[in-house]
């Protein structure tokens, strides 16, 4: 061999070294964040049982209630008034509506600006 490949072979050698230990260094991280996160786990309180998972009501199923709702007027200001300020209004609340029937959108529209429809013609 000449002198050229020798210096060629232990420089190859060398790094095949370094990438050995490089991996064996992975593997140890990899094996230690697996054990640290099992002591992390075993720290942790238990699953929950299923007798500790939320029941029914003794009276069954609560179910949807569906009614139309109509909000209260905003009061009017008489002519020549200064006009309410926001902080002036209160919290309008809704209340049921006397009027059953469920409030539909015209024929041919979509019910809303811009949904695509062709609107009310």
């Amino acid at each position: 061999m000449s002198t050229a490949s020798e210096q060629l072979a232990a420089a190859s050698g060398l790094i095949s070294l370094v990438l050995f230990l490089v991996a064996v260094v992975v593997l140890a991280l990899l094996a230690g964040s697996f054990w640290f996160g099992a002591r992390v786990k075993a720290r942790e309180s238990p699953r929950p049982r299923p007798e500790d998972q939320p029941h029914l009501p003794p009276e069954g199923a609560v179910h949807e209630i569906r009614e139309n709702r109509e909000s209260q007027e905003v009061p009017h200001v008489a002519k020549g008034e200064r006009p309410l300020t926001p902080y002036e209004l209160t919290n309008l609340q809704t209340r049921p509506s006397s009027d059953k029937t469920r409030p539909r959108w015209s024929k041919g529209s979509s019910g809303s600006f811009g949904g695509g429809g062709l609107g009310a013609h």
